[in-house]
């Protein structure tokens, strides 16, 4: 089970600053359940071995620990939570409200799910029930299921908690998740900050019954500056959205709207671009020139937006610096593109100029650790197969103000 902290809020206002506490999902069941049949309706590219996936995983996780990061998991909280009876309706009322059901199949299914123990349901909730799983299945509708298919549908994705929820300054933002396969995961982290003890008092700035908006196109690049990508996952409407929540309750005072492609390869702003140091930016070169973004300010009780200016500008004057350093994905065309597709941008910064990157992406790595930035190399070809390097797995909680220069740094 999950330690609790002697500190229940968390805070993060800044991409680079000592990482403190972060949330994970070691991948379990819902892997096992991905076939060629459905990988990618679930979205993933690949089947991965999930022995070696959970591996690489824990090495991630005991990399953060050595780093001085506490390591909280998402179903420990998840188990938690479900022992308080609201939490527990939510989590299940989630699953009942899908259409497919029928009555006759939902009346069953609540009646398997509401039998079960915390540590049951919560198993169930993420990995989903195959129909020969289900007691006392019967009706037309179960009747007509394939057996390859799920009454209750796995999570996967889950195994990426950067996307359905994230903080900004104290409130955190339970986020509203665009793709079908993924809709059901905020039903989770929802419950967890509503009604975990460890989250008591926490106020949220963002909520699922929203526009949509995933936590991979939320970038903090500096105190009171957010940037927020726009494109396959999160809508023009999901960032205005957020723009009016945080800048009317004083957490920005400019937030950046980054129209970027819409398409597999570039489905978050943190597949283009992570902040590696308070001033320096890792960035996808075939991008960087073109990435422009829309500077959202509040004035007079109203959202403002300025003129379109590149990224690389706005940001650094959004900022207060003269300008942003970039480091280059790759050293040519080929390879840049190629360790853009293996998340080679999707770093995690554990502290100023230390960031936790795939060993894989060897150019971009090397680029980084000639710009004077430590590189953490992880395995990841496992659990990168639903394209997701470190930042999309982890969701930080608590993080410390990147204003203190050198002496931030974890290992300080």
């Amino acid at each position: 089970m999950t330690s609790m902290s002697t500190d229940p809020v968390g805070t993060v206002d800044n991409e680079v600053g000592r990482l403190r506490t972060v949330l994970l999902h070691r991948p379990g069941a819902e892997l096992k359940r991905l076939t060629p049949r459905n990988n990618d309706t679930l979205l993933f590219d690949g089947i991965p071995w999930v022995g070696r996936a959970q591996d690489e995983h824990d090495a991630f996780a005991e990399v953060l620990r050595q780093h001085g990061v506490e390591v909280i998991y998402l179903v420990d909280l998840l188990i938690e939570a479900l022992a308080i009876e609201p939490a527990r309706r939510e989590c299940i009322d989630a699953v009942l409200a899908d259409p497919r059901h029928g009555d006759t199949l939902r009346a069953v299914l609540r009646a398997h799910l509401d039998a079960l123990h915390p540590e049951d349901l919560a198993q169930v909730l993420v990995a989903g029930i195959a129909p020969e799983e289900l007691s006392g299945g019967r009706g037309l509708v179960y009747g007509l299921t394939d057996q390859h298919d799920f009454v209750v549908d796995p999570l996967p994705n889950l195994l990426f908690t950067r996307d359905s929820a994230l903080w900004i300054g104290d409130r955190v933002a339970v986020t509203s998740l665009a793709m079908a396969a993924r809709k059901r995961e905020t039903s989770l982290t929802s419950a967890i900050y509503r009604h975990h003890p460890r989250f008591a008092g926490v106020e949220r700035v963002y909520g699922p019954e929203l526009e949509s908006l995933e936590g991979g196109d939320v970038l903090l690049l500096g105190q009171g500056v957010v940037a927020v990508g726009t494109g396959e996952r999160t809508t023009p409407a999901g960032v205005e959205r957020l723009a009016r929540n945080v800048l009317s309750r004083g957490l920005a005072h400019t937030v950046l709207a980054v129209p970027i492609a819409q398409d597999r390869a570039t489905m978050h702003l943190d597949t283009v671009c992570t902040m590696v140091d308070e001033d320096a930016i890792l960035m996808y070169p075939n991008v960087a020139d073109e990435l422009t973004a829309l500077p959202v300010r509040w004035d007079d009780d109203d959202i403002v937006v300025d003129q379109p200016a590149p990224f690389l500008e706005a940001a650094a004057k959004a900022m207060g610096i003269d300008a942003l350093r970039m480091i280059e994905t790759g050293l040519d065309p080929v390879t840049a593109e190629r360790e853009q597709w293996d998340d080679g941008n999707n770093t995690l910064a554990i502290g100023p100029r230390l960031a936790v990157a795939y060993e894989r992406n060897i150019e971009t790595n090397a680029q980084l650790e000639d710009a004077g930035i430590e590189v953490v190399r992880i395995a990841g070809s496992e659990v990168g197969s639903g394209r997701g390097g470190p930042r999309c797995m982890s969701c930080p909680i608590r993080r410390e103000s990147s204003r203190s220069g050198g002496e931030n740094r974890p290992d300080a």
